[in-house]
């Protein structure tokens, strides 16, 4: 199969649902995770009404069996990954600083990552130049934070520390992964006006999803273990 594959996590709405719809204008099949199958079909109506090819997968990233369906799918009916996005991603420090809520964040923004990526590394190890991203966020930035005035505002432990796992595991991601022609990196996408960013945000929610795009269509010279912004290098 020549045509590329690409899986993003968390995408019937919002920044996934943009990268999803450029990955696909591009000319890549894209697989439409969400979950509840109902939205991803819905958002899989309206990029096939835009000619793109899209698919939708039941996936929440924190439930084991809609791992191994999703890998076991991609398996049987393309038989390689080119591109994981992991886009899914929850904010719950608004319910307190008890340590379910932190365990909540780090299930769903950690961990469903890392099941999910090494549920799929085999595929992605098929392709010719298989890309991970990692939607991350400045606020794993544990420098930035305690440096910039506006991050370090207020206190969001489940959020940052969950995102600095991340962050971290990306960085071992690509050690692991180097003598591969896969490339793993993290993405700060920006203060857009998502659901989650609210309605005061600077960015349009196009403009947030060009850094995942951008690291899922690197080069085969382009960088690896790092993070970014738009092109730019970001501090851990």
């Amino acid at each position: 199969m020549n045509e590329k594959i690409a899986l993003i996590s968390g995408a019937n709405k919002g920044i996934g649902l943009e990268v999803a719809r450029q990955l696909g204008k591009q000319g890549m099949i894209v697989l439409v995770g969400a979950r509840s199958l109902q939205k991803a079909e819905q958002a899989v109506e309206e990029l096939q009404a835009e000619l793109i090819q899209a698919y939708p997968i039941k996936l929440d990233v924190t439930d084991p069996e809609h791992i191994r369906s999703a890998a076991n799918r991609i398996e049987k009916e393309y038989g390689k990954l080119d591109v994981l996005v992991n886009n899914a991603g929850i904010y719950v420090d608004h319910e307190g600083t008890d340590v379910d809520v932190i365990r909540r964040g780090f299930e769903t923004n950690f961990f469903g990552a890392y099941a999910l990526t090494t549920s799929l590394l085999h595929l992605l190890k098929l392709s010719p130049a298989g890309r991970i991203v990692n939607q991350s966020s400045i606020l794993g930035s544990i420098g930035t934070i305690l440096t910039n005035e506006m991050y370090g505002r207020a206190s969001a432990p489940a959020y940052t520390t969950s995102k600095a796992a991340l962050n971290a595991w990306t960085a071992q991601l690509s050690i692991q992964l180097r003598d591969t022609p896969i490339k793993v990196n993290a993405c700060h996408p920006g203060w857009v006006k998502t659901e989650m960013g609210g309605s005061d945000a600077v960015m349009e929610i196009h403009e947030g999803a060009e850094t995942a795009v951008y690291l899922a269509t690197l080069s085969g010279d382009g960088p690896t273990g790092g993070m970014f912004h738009k092109q730019e290098a970001l501090p851990w």
